[in-house]
């Protein structure tokens, strides 16, 4: 049986600013590549913890049916966020350690219901270190991002 790993990654330009999220899922038979789908979207005005967000959601919200999927993320915020920080806020009315409320809690309720579909693995991998698939999720933020930058927000 297939396993099926989501690669994502977020990228803004300007924090805030024009961002991008990118999803490299592929399913896999041991070594070899059975099927593979990328995703990619953005916004005009934004931040890198949103586009980080959205690229695991859209992973989530892409599948069909009840899957059971590791997504590899670069970004401990979203791994921290979901695998922990989450229980507390939801136990604090979604207000964080300081009594404030919870930066993104629009999509961090909607990430939660997402895995609550699926049987989620959350791994971290460290970015821009040359792991091939998290360089492809960050390429396709980078695609995500492209139609909503302006020649004063390109870098």
């Amino acid at each position: 049986m297939a396993k099926l790993f989501a690669y994502t990654d977020g990228a803004c330009s300007g924090n805030p600013g024009p961002g991008g999220w990118g999803v490299l899922l592929r399913a896999m038979e041991g070594s070899e590549i059975v099927k593979q789908r990328e995703l990619k979207g953005g916004e005009a005005q934004t931040t890198n913890n949103r586009m980080e967000l959205l690229a695991a959601i859209n992973a989530l919200e892409s599948l069909t049916r009840p899957t059971e999927i590791t997504i590899v993320t670069d970004s401990n915020y979203v791994k921290n966020g979901i695998t922990g920080w989450i229980f507390g806020w939801k136990t604090n009315g979604w207000k964080n350690a300081a009594k404030k409320p919870v930066a993104n809690a629009e999509l961090w309720k909607r990430l939660d219901a997402a895995q609550h579909q699926h049987k989620v693995t959350w791994t971290w991998v460290k970015g821009h270190a040359g792991h091939p698939e998290n360089e492809r999720a960050d390429e396709l933020a980078r695609e995500g991002m492209k139609p909503f930058k302006t020649p004063a927000t390109t870098r």
